[in-house]
């Protein structure tokens, strides 16, 4: 019964949030306001970085917003707002840059930097495999047979 209130207040402060900027833009019907919601959902805020202009309340995203809106008002396609902001701002506009030689490191060095971490853990294990365990002075062998009480073979080998 606790739970009811607190998710109450959870629903309430996180409305604003996902349903930030879009109140402003008036649309004719469902296909064009999805259109928009999908087209600002793919395009980075280049001011907060981590969020999509969807998600950003900053005023370069409100602004964006604005201006994606404003584009599709004047009937320019989805391809030509995408190629107008990458023009302005660069592929980091774009939450899936182009695969292209320039932008290689961003889609391969995750998979190459993971392949030279098992190559190198792999190495490492074979090492330590070669390695002979250590070798007891006969000292401590001694102190390890009093300790452990283990009656040592002739040899001086445990059982």
């Amino acid at each position: 019964m606790r739970r009811a209130p607190v998710l109450i207040v959870l629903a309430l402060v996180a409305l604003p949030v996902f349903g930030a900027g879009l109140e402003a833009f008036q649309f004719g019907d469902k296909v064009p306001e999805q259109r928009f919601k999908s087209l600002i959902a793919e395009l980075r805020c280049l001011v907060c970085q981590n969020q999509s202009l969807a998600d950003s309340d900053a005023d370069l995203a409100h602004d964006l917003r604005q201006e994606i809106y404003e584009m599709m008002a004047a009937g320019r396609s989805d391809q030509e707002i995408v190629d107008f902001l990458v023009q302005r701002y660069g592929d980091f506009v774009l939450y899936k840059p182009p695969v292209e030689p320039r932008t290689w490191a961003i889609w391969y060095g995750p998979f190459v930097l993971l392949l030279a971490g098992l190559l190198i853990l792999v190495h490492t294990l074979r090492q330590r495999r070669r390695q002979p365990p250590p070798a007891f002075s006969a000292e401590e062998r001694a102190r390890l047979d009093a300790l452990l009480g283990d009656g040592a073979h002739e040899d001086g080998k445990h059982t």
